[in-house]
């Protein structure tokens, strides 16, 4: 097993929303595809990598409890962080160090009422 996780999925109610979210926190850009009746968000991730998605469809409750999905940050999530409140979410926990070895932790709350962390190693 080369990961422990292999794929997620953050749950939309407002895929439009949510989408500009974690491209403005994250300055990447999601690519959207239709599948099965939903809409979905292709997070980028190289081809042997963990990959996930925003998806809205019918079954999909956004929460902020339950799993935590934390992603990647790097290479300082003060940048994300930064840009958080400007996309219409919020900082829960701050920046703030796991151990030297394992970097720094921060949790936010997406537009959706996601509960979902940023990690980076600074």
């Amino acid at each position: 097993m080369k990961n422990a996780i292999n794929w997620f999925e953050i749950p939309a109610k407002d895929f439009a929303r949510a989408t500009a979210f974690y491209q403005k926190v994250l300055g990447v850009e999601l690519q959207a595809h239709k599948m099965g009746g939903a809409d979905m968000g292709f997070f980028p991730a190289d081809q042997d990598g963990v990959g996930g998605a925003i998806v809205c469809g019918n079954d999909m409750q956004p929460a902020s409890g339950g799993v935590l999905v934390y992603l990647n940050a790097n290479p300082d999530l003060s940048a994300a962080l930064g840009r958080v409140e400007s996309a219409g979410g919020s900082v829960v926990v701050p920046k703030t160090q796991i151990t030297p070895e394992f970097g720094y932790f921060a949790i936010v709350a997406d537009t959706e009422g996601n509960a979902v962390g940023l990690h980076s190693m600074a």
